[in-house]
């Protein structure tokens, strides 16, 4: 099956290399898309030989999954799977969560919960909050919503190629279960990042991401 893994990253200089040299020991084909950062991303990948897509301004995570995925289509990628840049998405995992596309799913989510109990905490109750929301509107349970580790098969990768109208991984999968799209989840383990600032460090930011992500599971994939 021939498979891209592609690599969102938006000031990722000190992940970058250390990710992309892990996913290269496995053989696999990637794509950096670079979301017109401000540090040195673009430099240090080329200067590792690295595969790279630049974009000439910044587009958020919705915007640049959906240029690897028309890139996927457009070069006929039975599979592709996303891996966040800031190095919490472990390689190792990749192919049990690509093996669920070849046993015939449609999506795949590397969960931290699966076999694992999700912890009570404050950083857990949205995760929780979403999980619920998207039980009452399509009667399946996903215990981990907001995990950014997840295979796309052909199909999922036409659609949301072409269609996309969602902004992140919550209202995704929650489009798909509506549309009658086989989902499974594959027990993995993430890494806390391993350098720089994750996007959620302001709770405004926080906050904006869960009412856009309740209005759109409520509403607009309905």
């Amino acid at each position: 099956m021939k498979t891209l893994i592609i690599i969102p990253a938006f000031n990722e200089r000190d992940n970058i290399a250390n990710l992309v040299n892990d996913i290269k020991s496995f053989g696999y084909d990637y794509l950096i898309i670079n979301d017109h950062s401000t540090d040195d991303t673009s430099l240090i990948a080329k200067g590792n030989g690295f595969n790279i897509l630049d974009l000439s301004v910044n587009v958020g995570l919705a915007g640049v999954t959906r240029v690897g995925f028309k890139y996927a289509y457009d070069n006929n990628y039975d599979c592709v799977i996303c891996i966040d840049g800031d190095g919490q998405h472990q390689p190792k995992y990749v192919q049990s969560v690509i093996k669920e596309i070849e046993n015939g799913y449609d999506y795949s989510i590397g969960s931290r919960f699966v076999t694992e109990k999700k912890p009570l905490s404050m950083r857990m109750l949205g995760s929780r909050i979403l999980s619920f929301l998207i039980k009452i509107k399509t009667g399946k349970t996903i215990n981990d919503p907001t995990s950014g580790m997840r295979a796309l098969g052909k199909k999922v990768i036409k659609d949301f190629a072409e269609s996309m109208n969602f902004h992140a991984e919550p209202d995704a999968v929650c489009y798909l279960l509506k549309r009658g799209y086989k989902v499974k989840e594959v027990q993995v383990e993430m890494l806390d990042r391993q350098a720089g600032t994750s996007y959620f460090v302001s709770p405004f930011k926080s906050i904006k991401f869960m009412f856009s992500q309740i209005v759109s599971i409520l509403f607009i994939q309905w």
